[in-house]
């Protein structure tokens, strides 16, 4: 069999392989049940529809003709770099200092990953995220995440 988008198959190689591998990962922990989900439930079925959209692609990749083929070009190391350096960060610095603060760290590095960086529009995307965030996840789903520094919390 052909590969007829190079791009295509590589891409939805990668989405079945992590979405295969966050389903499996999760079968570790408990599903629960869909009233009450345990810790599975969530990445087990993102992995599965991960996996699903990977075979997708793949399927396109096989079959469908595309111009040229779609090789695939140099990868770009630098915004990869910066991505999974701001996350790493992230992990580093939320315990301690609070999603208030990481959250726009974690934003605006990854703005900088970009070929058009503006301080401004980082700023702004930082506090609306942030507020977001405190939202769905503080408020809304009552999760235990620290919101300030652990300097402040008295």
């Amino acid at each position: 069999m052909k590969i007829k988008s190079q791009r295509d198959f590589w891409s939805g190689m990668m989405f079945l392989v992590v979405g295969l591998a966050f389903a499996w990962g999760s079968t570790e922990y408990s599903f629960g049940s869909s009233a009450r989900p345990g810790p599975a439930y969530f990445p087990f079925g993102l992995g599965v529809l991960l996996a699903l959209l990977g075979g997708l692609v793949l399927f396109k990749a096989l079959t469908i003709e595309s111009e040229g083929g779609d090789l695939i070009g140099d990868f770009a190391w630098k915004p990869l770099l910066i991505i999974v350096a701001a996350i790493v960060i992230f992990g580093l610095m939320l315990p301690t200092l609070g999603m208030a603060i990481t959250l726009p760290v974690l934003i605006t590095m990854s703005a900088l990953a970009g070929d058009e960086f503006r301080l401004r529009d980082a700023l702004i995307n930082s506090a609306i995220l942030t507020v977001g965030c405190w939202v769905l996840f503080i408020w809304g789903l009552k999760l235990v995440i620290p919101v300030w520094p652990i300097y402040f919390a008295g």
